[in-house]
């Protein structure tokens, strides 16, 4: 993964944010993870039925074929319409996915589904006012729900309101200790304020776990880059990453070490150092 980076601190901060931040934005778990009612939901059998476990999958081909075929069959059907909007917002066609979440909103406001769709979309359109205005509606209807956590959480990031951020991910953390993603975000937002030696303890915590997303162990790699410990960003990248990918993302964090300077609060003898050896080995160990 190429990483373009700017001549300023805010927008290499930016950069990360829309390289990490968001990379978990269109996944079919994140889309399929809304509750659904038991009313919404149809027999195995149906052609709604397999074409979201297509879209789970990430088959949008043949999750498109057959929430059209659904649409044909039932015009009115407002699952198969925010299934069809949830396909295309996946492939990546934005606008066209704003406008069937649009369409759902109108015709069923009641189905929150469409409004998380169009918080997505804005989000993913850096609209971050419009974002920011669903996604606290959505907080304000559903408030112990932690995926309107992480896109506040990162809408605020994106602003540069890293403290704001932070008060989010780690409130809905007390309520779901469990969502990692949660922790992983809290773990790039702390990286995103400077505070990198915190967002290593923090990523710490599931990035050694079997099912850990990899994107924690990025993270976490990206926190001890920014130590100064390039060995062992190194040892943990390549548990996931060929070694070209992971010396493309070396160079990427050590430019932005540059562009964020010294760690916020580091004492002055310790702001370029590393960490004591055999703590970067228990660290890595405990990582892996």
């Amino acid at each position: 993964m190429k990483h373009v980076i700017s001549s300023c601190r805010s927008l290499a901060v930016a950069s990360v944010v829309t390289a990490f931040a968001l990379a978990g934005c269109g996944s079919p778990g994140a889309i399929n993870s809304w509750p659904v009612s038991a009313q919404q939901k149809l027999g195995p059998a149906s052609d709604l039925h397999i074409a979201d476990s297509a879209l789970s999958s990430g088959n949008t081909e043949l999750a498109l074929t057959l929430y059209d075929k659904a649409l044909q069959a039932k015009p009115d059907s407002i699952e198969a319409q925010l299934g069809l909007a949830d396909t295309v917002y996946q492939a990546g066609d934005l606008e066209r996915a704003r406008v069937l979440y649009a369409r759902t909103a109108d015709s069923a406001p009641s189905n929150l589904r469409s409004k998380l769709g169009l918080a997505r979309v804005a989000l993913r359109q850096r609209r971050l006012d419009d974002a920011s205005a669903l996604y606290r509606s959505l907080a304000a209807q559903l408030p112990d729900n932690p995926v309107t956590a992480e896109g506040l959480g990162t809408v605020l990031d994106l602003q540069g309101r890293h403290d704001e951020a932070q008060a989010v991910y780690r409130a809905a953390l007390r309520a779901h200790p469990e969502v990692q993603g949660l922790t992983t975000d809290l773990g790039l937002s702390l990286i995103l304020a400077n505070k990198p030696r915190e967002a290593a303890n923090v990523l710490l915590e599931i990035a050694g776990l079997a099912n850990a997303p990899p994107q924690a162990r990025q993270n976490l790699a990206l926190a001890y880059a920014l130590l100064g410990n390039r060995n062992a960003a190194k040892q943990i990248l390549q548990a996931d990453l060929p070694p070209g990918s992971v010396e493309d993302n070396l160079r990427f964090y050590e430019t932005l070490r540059s562009r964020l300077g010294p760690p916020t609060g580091a004492p002055a003898a310790t702001r370029v150092g590393a960490l004591p050896a055999d703590h970067i080995a228990r660290d890595v160990e405990t990582a892996k």
